[in-house]
């Protein structure tokens, strides 16, 4: 991540870039999933630095119109299947990765893929992806339910069966809304819980 000035001066800049782009409610989602994704980065042994920011720039595509988000897709070559093509805004994850790359100058591999896996997760995804995909679902502005809280206190302790209960919680409600649901949510759920039988 570079020396702090600089990990300040990035963070700084990513504030202003997102203040024009994304209304408040999702700047508070933006910022909880900053702290939580350093919480958890403390309990995993994982660089907080680096965490933080991957949460800071999880969301840059969140409000890019469906249509920019396909083409910039295309653009970089990423494998479009019918559930993307239907439902565009499942690509915002892989399209912030690119906006982070190439407007922020990440050059982080782990970082990017942690951006890029943060909607649908992946199979055998990195212990960063995995904080910052658990975050982007638990940070506090998500609600404070009984399931929600003892979600938290389980991501402080597993992170894996963290993942596969944040897919799991994300399925019940893509089922009542009669949503599309990704082929790679449901594989990474099963990765995890494998992983953590």
């Amino acid at each position: 991540m570079g020396n702090s000035l600089t990990g300040s001066m990035l963070r700084d800049r990513v504030l202003v870039w997102l203040s024009d782009r994304v209304p408040p409610p999702r700047i508070r989602h933006i910022l909880g999933v900053e702290q939580m994704a350093g919480e958890l980065a403390m309990c995993y042994d994982v660089d907080v630095a680096k965490a933080q920011m991957a949460g800071l720039m999880h969301d840059l595509a969140k409000y890019f119109k469906p249509q920019i988000l396909l083409e910039m897709a295309r653009a970089e070559g990423l494998e479009l299947d019918s559930v993307l093509e239907a439902t565009p805004h499942l690509l915002h994850a892989d399209v912030s990765a690119m906006v982070a790359r190439d407007e922020f100058g990440v050059q982080d591999e782990e970082m990017l893929q942690a951006i890029a896996n943060h909607t649908l997760g992946r199979p055998g995804m990195s212990r960063l992806s995995c904080i910052i995909f658990v975050a982007d679902a638990l940070e506090p502005s998500r609600g404070h339910n009984p399931e929600l809280e003892e979600m938290r206190s389980i991501g402080k302790k597993n992170l894996h069966a963290a993942v596969w209960q944040t897919c799991d919680y994300s399925f019940k409600y893509l089922l009542e809304t009669r949503r599309l649901i990704h082929p790679r949510t449901i594989q990474t759920r099963n990765w995890a819980l494998t992983v953590n039988s």
